[in-house]
């Protein structure tokens, strides 16, 4: 039985909160996270003070809380990307240490008049298009759909995009590199077609990315890809001398390897 300090002026939530994260980062829990009752009965506490230390805990992403069910630790994200820069998800999945590959989907050239306007082109203009679901290891990590004009990506017809990035494909055959982009990212709610393709677990949410590449001022790249939450996580660096920071990604630079 483990006591909590009732006369300390602390809440009693906030005493089991604490407690909770230092046994979870001892590894205490690594094999099963004990249920409400079982807390309750350990630390001599209401259900109500149990259920608000938990809720903490879910907050804060470090366990997985559901009604009916018990409470199980949350798994960190295999893939980390700093923000601030155009980034390579394939590089990322590799340098983490796992294999990278790609199922493709589609490749073939379609007119699309919405994709065409965000290219500043044409809704008639042919355009290159490029979906794939994107592997870390044996699992699906993202679901890829890519737009580039035809006149220019053609020679990517060609292109076995297994285990290759679209950078590196566009600037060997079709000499362009890009300088520059823009994305949005928010947090969706898979649709059920999407979370049985990329394998996502009930609770699990989406990254939802949009991003539109440029070369040289021009326009070359429209991008949406759906990134599952529980395996990739974006991050920033901030403090109180400089603030809020994003952070760079090694070799920023060198775009033709991302993506």
């Amino acid at each position: 039985m483990r006591k909590l300090e009732r006369g300390s002026g602390e809440p009693l939530w906030k005493q089991l909160q604490a407690d909770l994260v230092r046994r979870l980062r001892s590894g205490e829990f690594d094999d099963a996270f004990p249920g409400e009752l079982a807390l309750v009965e350990e630390y001599t506490v209401s259900r109500h003070t149990v259920r608000q230390a938990l809720g903490q805990l879910r907050t804060d992403g470090l366990i997985i809380a559901e009604r009916g069910r018990q409470p199980r630790v949350a798994t960190a994200p295999e893939i980390r990307q700093p923000m601030g820069a155009l980034y390579s998800l394939f590089s990322s999945v590799e340098e983490s240490g796992l294999p990278q590959r790609s199922a493709v989907r589609a490749l073939d050239v379609r007119a699309d008049g919405v994709i065409a306007a965000r290219l500043d082109l044409e809704a008639s203009i042919p355009l290159l298009y490029l979906e794939r679901l994107r592997y870390a290891g044996d699992e699906p990590l993202a679901l890829d759909r890519v737009w580039l004009p035809a006149q220019l990506a053609e020679p990517l017809l060609d292109a076995d995009f297994t285990h290759t990035s679209l950078y590196n494909e566009l600037a060997t055959r079709a000499g362009i590199t890009l300088d520059h982009g823009r994305e949005d990212i928010r947090a969706v709610v898979p649709t059920p077609a999407e979370r049985t393709l990329l394998h996502c677990p009930p609770e699990a949410a989406a990254f939802s990315i949009n991003r539109q590449g440029t070369s040289q001022n021009r326009p070359v790249e429209w991008r949406h890809t759906l990134v599952r939450g529980d395996r990739f996580a974006l991050s920033a660096e901030f403090s109180a001398n400089i603030g809020y920071r994003l952070t760079p990604a090694p070799n920023a630079g060198a775009l033709s390897q991302a993506w």
